[in-house]
């Protein structure tokens, strides 16, 4: 990974979720916009053969489409669905693949102690941001007992069990990372070697840009037109979380979808965490605990995990980074 550092000596007004900067097309570059996973997605990718090209992004977008299918919590027959109705009274056996992310997940829980918990559905289901609906006072004393990653039981042979009723999961924190780490996989295995994938604020990127990096930007958080910093990147995982992404304020307060599992509320403190490593499962995931964390405790464990660095935005909108980065 080369990055150009100049930017890290400035006060930016903030940044939120990572956005590759597109450059002008060229003839063999590929690319296509789409819809996936309640998010926009973006693929680029460099190969001479516009009909293989064609297939190999239907192929990237029904993989992002068969993770939808498996664990979304809005399709009432996909997997995690019934693992949300029935894992309270009995163990449900799930794919491997499920099983899978819902151990990277617990992991990721016990690393941060708690910050980052797929339980928080059991809160979290109470918010619509576009209705600006949020639970009130008893609805979310009730919910909270309900939230703790361990009464999710990992039993052998791929099942899975909940500690209580009540509980209920939610892989928003980190399926979205898995799957573009899938379609970068799909790339590569079909001799792919400069490519980038980006859904919402998780990109992967595949080589360089043939000989000079990917350029990815930083969005501001309040001005969608701007960035906060950009960063030059190659065969690396980037993925922000952010206060901006889906939110409503009500008197003055800004109510967003990162839930703190200690209190159910919207965590504070941040206006952003990037985060870059090797895998978008694990920058995906960490973003978000990061915040959750806060900048003590989130540069104190984004220091201990090797190959993975942050950059932080505060509320006074300064940018504070890893060691990894300010070297």
């Amino acid at each position: 990974m080369r990055l150009l550092l100049a930017w890290f000596y400035r006060v930016l007004f903030a940044a939120t979720a990572s956005v590759v900067i597109f450059t002008p097309a060229q003839a063999q570059w590929q690319r296509e916009a789409f819809n996936t996973l309640g998010t926009q997605a973006y693929i680029e990718f460099w190969l001479a053969d516009t009909e293989q090209a064609k297939q190999l992004i239907v192929d990237v977008q029904a993989e992002f489409e068969r993770i939808n299918q498996l664990m979304s919590p809005y399709i009432a027959n996909s997997e995690l669905s019934k693992l949300n109705r029935q894992a309270a009274s009995a163990p449900v056996t799930v794919s491997a693949e499920l099983y899978y992310l819902l151990q990277q997940a617990k992991h990721i829980s016990t690393l941060s102690n708690g910050a980052f918990d797929i339980t928080f559905a059991s809160v979290g289901f109470y918010y619509d941001y576009r209705a600006h609906k949020k639970p009130s006072t008893a609805q979310l004393q009730l919910a909270r007992q309900y939230v703790n990653y361990q009464s999710i039981q990992l039993l052998p042979n791929n099942q899975v069990s909940f500690a209580q009723p009540g509980v209920k999961i939610d892989l928003g924190g980190i399926a979205k990372g898995y799957a573009v780490e899938l379609g970068i996989r799909l790339l590569a295995e079909r001799g792919i070697e400069h490519a980038q994938l980006t859904a919402g604020g998780d990109s992967r990127l595949l080589g360089d840009k043939r000989g000079r990096p990917w350029l990815v930007g930083i969005k501001h958080p309040r001005q969608e037109d701007k960035y906060a910093a950009q960063l030059p990147l190659e065969n690396s995982a980037i993925s922000t979380s952010g206060d901006y992404e889906r939110y409503f304020i009500e008197e003055g307060v800004r109510y967003h979808h990162i839930i703190d599992p200690n209190t159910g509320q919207s965590a504070n403190g941040l206006f952003s965490v990037t985060v870059t490593g090797a895998d978008t499962t694990q920058t995906d995931a960490l973003s978000t605990t990061l915040f959750v964390l806060g900048l003590q405790a989130g540069m104190a464990l984004i220091e201990q995990i090797p190959g993975y660095e942050a950059i932080f935005i505060d509320t006074e909108r300064k940018m504070h980074v890893s060691s990894g980065l300010s070297q």
